[in-house]
């Protein structure tokens, strides 16, 4: 072999050995095999979602003005018509994040191609790198983040505020916001606080944190449940799953069952009807 041959030898497998070193590069991701995906950052993939574990719009009781004017919204966006960024704020359990799994699910029924991609609370930061999939893609995407807040000393709201609104590019015109989160806006008092007594401008560092919650274009108020939205909710879910318990009984359980749990909500008004599903035999298929 001559002196060529070996060099031009050595340089092959040297080549071959930096190619299976190199990461490997994504593949496109196929949105074509499920209507939900959940993005994973560290592997840059979605996964699909064979089945999305949500409950019907009509069993959704005590927050109707509010599912009508988020299901417009989604609608609207299904159609391709300009639409908002939504977030959901309010009382726990009372049903935000099955709002909006229940609204993609209503609007899907019309346009199939509308999808739905949860973004963890921890991968917020990431949104940017998840989008730039999104775009490319010839579907609509409804990008859902449940409980979203931020706490001391998180930056990550920042890729957030771009994305939304402020940036260059500004949000892909095939994607929407929604979120969820127990604080209107989203950042704990304390912080605001912070910011407020460190910065140059006081007031411009609160304003800062404040104008994120007011990239949405749609603010959704949740409320405690009142004792009668409460009954309503159990006396839904007993009907539709066809719980064999009279009416009175029905009453005089779920209120103590919610006596117990010191709170009336969506959350314990499902929680009840489990538990009196399971007392009376039944199966709960939704």
């Amino acid at each position: 072999m001559s002196k060529d041959d070996a060099l031009r030898e050595a340089a092959e497998r040297i080549a071959a050995a930096l190619e299976r070193l190199a990461p490997s590069t994504p593949s496109e991701p196929d949105f074509t095999t499920a209507g939900a995906f959940i993005w994973h950052a560290d592997a840059c993939d979605f996964a699909a979602v064979e089945r999305v574990s949500r409950v019907p719009l009509s069993l959704l009781k005590g927050i109707d003005r509010t599912a009508a004017i988020l299901l417009d919204n989604t609608h609207r966006f299904a159609a391709g018509l300009p639409a908002n960024n939504a977030l959901l704020w309010g009382a726990r359990g009372m049903g935000k994040s099955s709002l909006v799994k229940a609204a993609h699910a209503e609007a899907a029924e019309r346009v199939p191609s509308l999808k739905l991609v949860e973004i963890h609370r921890e991968e917020i930061a990431t949104l940017p790198k998840c989008l730039t999939h999104l775009k490319a893609a010839p579907y609509r995407f409804i990008v859902f983040c449940d409980d979203l807040s931020f706490d001391k000393d998180d930056t990550s709201y920042k890729s957030l505020k771009a994305v939304l609104e402020g940036g260059i590019e500004g949000r892909p015109a095939n994607v929407l916001f929604y979120a969820t989160s127990n604080r209107r806006h989203l950042m704990p008092r304390e912080m605001v606080e912070n910011e407020r007594s460190t910065a140059i401008n006081p007031a411009e560092a609160t304003e800062e944190k404040v104008s994120l919650s007011d990239r949405f274009g749609l603010w959704l108020g949740f409320h405690n449940a009142s004792q009668d939205d409460y009954l309503e909710m159990v006396r839904a879910y007993a009907r539709h799953f066809k719980l064999r318990i009279e009416d009175d009984a029905l009453v005089k359980d779920a209120l103590e069952w919610a006596t117990t749990r010191g709170a009336r909500s969506g959350r314990v008004a499902w929680q009840y009807t489990q538990d009196l599903a399971g007392r009376l035999g039944a199966h709960l298929t939704l």
